[in-house]
């Protein structure tokens, strides 16, 4: 049966494809879109692992999937609504419900279970939300990125608006690596998952390294901008762990083995990625432990800095003093105030107020007050 498919997709090779691409080269693009690129991949696998075709034609792909020797793995990157409709409701028939998640933004990673009725054509299939993270120090945001699975006995689609790193690091591992990794779907999808929770270390190196910035600040320099950084970077750590807990929960059901999709000696390797995401939990809590540690620091170094000039205000008030009440007593001009009339004494007012002002200041400077 395999030998005939093959027969008729080396017949459709001369046959023009539209809205195709060749995975070679938009795995050397990386995460960046090439201009002109196409939008749908398409990877033939075999049972062991084995690249069999790629980028057929998608009037191919429901022979292809009757193929139980065969693993197909497409992957549409911010198609076209009719690309999308003849993917997902033509070729796969997915419930209508997992579609339309999947077209929609979804505020939160989900994994649901799908098991036809009777009125129904498709296959039991999982279906699944991932957010995979960037952190841009420029910007000081974490940028998300969702990546919606369709997980099947024989089949992976993967659904992206745009460009997904994890994505083209898998489809490139799949296809030139000697370990063959494409070997069944739910392998397929572990690589894909283990890749995303990967990619969340370094956003959070880059993130340590701006907390370490901002505590110095803190300590040497503290001002209003460096009170900003520190209540954006910990709206952003709050937003990763808003992102990584829902993601806990996802793949906790994966890692206990919760779905039939999932064959049973891989569960050990979801229970790996889950592990890692635990342990990325864990240090963003530490981060926003970090954080609040640092804004209380701030806080007690601006009350400090506050106390010093309040403290630096008082002493010259308290200094001056003596200055201003002889300048008082004598601007009160009356008539009967006998020191007016004495020769000597505007040098006595003088000599009274750089007496009382210097011991004044004496008795400050012996209380080590400043």
């Amino acid at each position: 049966y395999s030998q005939a498919w093959m027969s008729r997709a080396d017949q459709s090779l001369s046959r023009a494809r539209p809205k195709m691409c060749d995975s070679a080269s938009s795995s050397a693009t990386g995460s960046g879109a090439a201009p002109g690129r196409c939008m749908i991949r398409s990877l033939v696998f075999t049972t062991q692992g084995r690249l069999h075709s790629k980028n057929i034609e998608m009037f191919l792909m429901p022979t292809l999937l009757t193929d139980t020797n065969l693993f197909l793995w497409v992957d549409l990157e911010n198609p076209t609504p009719e690309e999308t409709k003849y993917v997902l409701e033509d070729v796969f028939h997915f419930h209508p419900l997992s579609i339309e998640d999947c077209v929609m933004v979804s505020p939160s990673p989900k994994v649901e279970e799908y098991v036809p009725k009777e009125e129904d054509r498709f296959t039991p299939y999982l279906f699944m939300v991932i957010h995979a993270v960037d952190y841009s120090r420029k910007d000081g945001v974490f940028a998300t990125n969702e990546l919606n699975f369709f997980l099947g006995k024989n089949f992976l689609v993967t659904y992206h608006e745009g460009p997904s790193r994890s994505v083209s690091l898998t489809e490139e591992r799949a296809v030139k690596s000697t370990v063959h990794i494409a070997r069944a779907p739910d392998r397929v999808a572990y690589n894909l998952l283990d890749s995303i929770v990967e990619n969340y270390k370094p956003a959070l190196d880059e993130l340590s390294l701006e907390i370490a910035e901002l505590e110095q600040q803190a300590f040497q320099a503290p001002s209003k901008e460096a009170l900003n950084r520190i209540l954006q970077i910990k709206k952003e750590v709050v937003h990763l762990r808003q992102i990584i807990g829902p993601q806990r929960e996802v793949l906790a059901r994966f890692a206990q083995g919760e779905f039939k999709l999932i064959r049973a000696h891989m569960v050990p390797y979801y229970r790996d990625v889950y592990d890692a995401l635990f342990q990325i939990s864990e240090l963003a809590q530490g981060y926003t432990d970090s954080l609040t540690g640092i804004l209380q620091v701030y806080l007690n170094m601006s009350s400090n800095q506050t106390g010093e000039v309040v403290k630096l205000l008082t002493m010259i008030t308290v200094i001056t003093t003596p200055l201003m009440m002889v300048g008082t007593w004598y601007g009160m001009n009356f008539q009967g105030m006998p020191e007016l009339s004495w020769s000597y004494g505007y040098m006595v007012a003088a000599l009274v107020t750089l007496v009382s002002t210097a011991a004044t200041y004496w008795y400050f400077k012996k209380k080590k007050w400043f």
